[in-house]
């Protein structure tokens, strides 16, 4: 064998080899949970490493008047387990797409949403949204997709402007008409193209669908937020026994080690929290931490 060929044959597997040490030292997503702030102690002494809140209920200036904001926002910056983002984005009355769409109210909601978010020190707005992106009965699909990448857009740069990073939520066909899989979400993320609209994987929902880890994959570089429960009843994890792995393993052959929050239908989180913690905690060691 020439040394050219040597060498070259020498820094591949060098290279290899440094990918493989990097992945097996990469750090573990951290967990957190959606859930209300309210159960703050709780959640950080069941090992919860941040919360997901509800928009509807902290933020928005449908819902929530600026006293009683002003009320959320004293105890958010003082808990043990800080606030990450929040979820609910955007009302159902406020139409994204269709005939009915209002750009300006929408657009006048969002801003409001993002400076208060902003104040209280929030990072994320996962847009899942179902009624609001709803596709009514017999409007055209494609002219849909194409009000929804404008709208979505503009609230992104809108975003932008309070530092807050949006992450468009995979939402099953039950839940929502349009933008049920990870594959679609993509789509529209890349047609958006812009740093502050990005990719939620939701493994629920992902289950739902009946979709393949394997689409995680396509994500790299575009996922920035991951939500996971079990598919039956939408249960806390370890009560059915979900194997999360397969989609652990594709986030991590992407190397994601961003949040993954606990998404669940708890039927009473003191009991269950601190085992769905451990639960997802094994999973996830397992897979980023293996030798």
């Amino acid at each position: 064998m020439k040394i050219k060929q040597l060498l070259f044959l020498l820094i591949t597997a060098s290279i290899a080899g440094t990918s493989c040490i990097a992945q097996k030292n990469m750090d573990a997503p951290k967990i957190g949970v959606v859930h209300e702030y309210e159960n703050d102690s709780l959640l950080h002494a069941q090992g919860y490493s941040f919360l997901v809140e509800s928009t509807q209920k902290i933020f928005s200036p449908a819902t929530v008047a600026e006293p009683e904001y002003r009320e959320h926002l004293s105890t958010l910056k003082t808990m043990r387990t800080p606030l990450l983002g929040s979820n609910l984005f955007i009302p159902g009355h406020l139409k994204v797409v269709g005939p009915e769409t209002d750009e300006q109210a929408v657009l006048e909601y969002v801003e409001a949403v993002f400076q208060r978010a902003r104040d209280a020190g929030s990072e994320f707005i996962i847009w899942g949204s179902g009624g609001s992106r709803q596709v009514p009965d017999g409007f055209d699909r494609t002219e849909a997709r194409a009000q929804f990448v404008s709208m979505a857009r503009k609230v992104a740069v809108l975003a932008a402007q309070y530092d807050i990073m949006l992450a468009v939520e995979n939402l099953n066909s039950r839940e929502a008409n349009h933008i049920n899989t990870v594959a679609e979400a993509l789509e529209v993320v890349k047609a958006v193209d812009h740093k502050n609209f990005r990719l939620c994987v939701d493994i629920y929902h992902m289950l739902m669908e009946n979709e393949a880890p394997d689409v995680i994959k396509e994500g790299k570089g575009y996922i920035v937020y991951c939500e996971l429960a079990e598919e039956e009843g939408r249960s806390a994890p370890g009560v059915h026994g979900e194997d999360f792995r397969p989609y652990l393993r594709a986030l991590h052959s992407i190397g994601y080690s961003g949040p993954i929050a606990l998404e669940c239908r708890w039927k009473d989180i003191a009991v269950q929290g601190a085992e769905a913690y451990r639960s997802v905690r094994e999973q996830i060691e397992e897979v980023y931490h293996s030798r």
